[in-house]
């Protein structure tokens, strides 16, 4: 093998290429609890922008905000609302209803707008922050609420405990070496597995001659611009094709137990902050999301009828796009629902409008509510929690108000 191609390998293998590996270095947790029905919660971070993923192209101010994030191709979901083509192979879920959308909710969080902040209130399912906000998790207080919940039906797979999960009901960890150290021999054995299929091998010999080419034309200045550019961007494109991958491994991994005596499940996707280049940017992370999606419903098979999943994020984004083509932290946001427990193919929520004087500061989508109600609803039609519980205890402080009614 040659020095470029072992630069290659060594290079890929460090940034962990191999989906099979994604349940050790991503945090993953899973509970079990006497119930028929599952909940998975994945948490989007970076501040996923709803009014992206769920377009009101219906408004014309919308287009008017985002001259440039409008341009790209849309599907049409209620004859208002539009799904990000993106997402595009999610169409047969909501044409069969079991995909849906909550538009124009947050959590009680405000003004800051810090990832930090935000995801820890997030998971916490608190108000305000302060000392009690990485005591415990809002899945870990539902947990200790559910009668038969035993000391062992709770554990976290990788580097962290996600916070959602953390608290007083007892949770077991794992978090396996995941370093990666490429010999000689590794190499060896890698061309060994390449050549035993066809197309995997012209596939990896494209990648690692482009890789090296890069690498190499870079160290020694003899690439021109439009060169360099045409060669990132294709590692882009095979850097989110194992992104992808990784997710529906994660996907894959959650299901198996699923199936099983597990009942709840979380993991996060990341990469939602688009601050520039959001065309791009947002690509990625929307093809990770949809690869989970489609791998949790192609995997769960007769269990997935009894499957509720939120996809929860920090806070929006703001409605007008800025200078570097993508926008900033935001307030308002969207929730999007998976499964066939959920009533989908509808939009819910309370819609705000776009006119300056709806939005939020004159910047962001204005909430309409709080997105822990419809979490803590879930928890109610799911697990048999009450109302009071939930308000008191699973989201301190919430006021539940009328069931949405987005669960069969």
């Amino acid at each position: 093998m040659d020095t470029s191609r072992r630069k290659f390998l060594a290079q890929t293998l460090a940034l962990g290429c191999s989906a099979a590996a994604s349940p050790l270095v991503t945090p993953v947790t899973f509970a079990s609890i006497p119930s028929d029905n599952r909940l998975v919660v994945i948490v989007l971070r970076g501040a996923m922008d709803g009014l992206d993923v769920c377009a009101p192209l219906g408004d014309p101010l919308f287009s008017q905000y985002r001259p440039g994030l409008t341009k790209r191709g849309f599907r049409d979901l209620d004859g208002y609302f539009a799904l990000n083509e993106n997402l595009g192979d999610l169409m047969p879920l909501w044409k069969a209803g079991e995909l849906g959308f909550v538009q124009a909710v947050s959590t009680p969080y405000r003004d800051k707008r810090s990832h930090f902040d935000g995801q820890d209130l997030l998971e916490a399912g608190l108000a305000e922050s302060d000392s009690k906000v990485r005591d415990s998790g809002w899945i870990n207080r539902m947990l200790s609420l559910i009668p038969g919940a035993e000391q062992d039906s709770a554990f976290s797979v990788g580097r962290e405990n996600m916070l959602i999960l953390r608290g007083d009901f007892p949770v077991t960890s794992w978090a396996p070496e995941s370093r990666v150290d490429m010999s000689p021999h590794g190499q060896l054995l890698l061309d060994m597995i390449y050549e035993k299929d066809p197309l995997f091998a012209q596939a990896g010999q494209t990648a690692m001659t482009l890789a090296a080419q890069l690498s190499m034309a870079q160290m020694e200045g003899d690439i021109d611009d439009a060169d360099g550019e045409m060669m990132a961007e294709m590692l882009k494109s095979m850097k989110s094709s194992q992104a992808a991958q990784q997710a529906s491994g994660l996907a894959t991994f959650a299901a198996e137990r699923l199936k099983e005596d597990t009942r709840f499940a979380t993991f996060s996707i990341g990469g939602w902050d688009t601050h520039l280049r959001q065309d791009r940017a947002i690509k990625n992370a929307s093809k990770e999301l949809q690869a989970a999606l489609l791998t949790l419903h192609d995997q769960l098979g007769p269990v997935w009828d009894k499957t509720c999943v939120l996809c929860l994020t920090e806070f929006g984004r703001t409605v007008r796009e800025n200078g570097s083509g993508g926008t900033d932290h935001g307030t308002g946001g969207a929730m999007i629902m998976a499964g066939g427990a959920i009533k989908g193919r509808k939009v819910y929520g309370d819609w705000p409008g776009l006119d300056d004087a709806a939005l939020y500061e004159q910047r962001d989508l204005m909430p309409t509510a709080d997105l822990r109600r419809y979490a803590g609803w879930a928890a109610h039609d799911l697990f048999g929690l009450s109302v009071a519980q939930i308000e008191s205890t699973v989201f301190p402080g919430v006021d539940m108000f009328q069931n949405p009614g987005f669960l069969r």
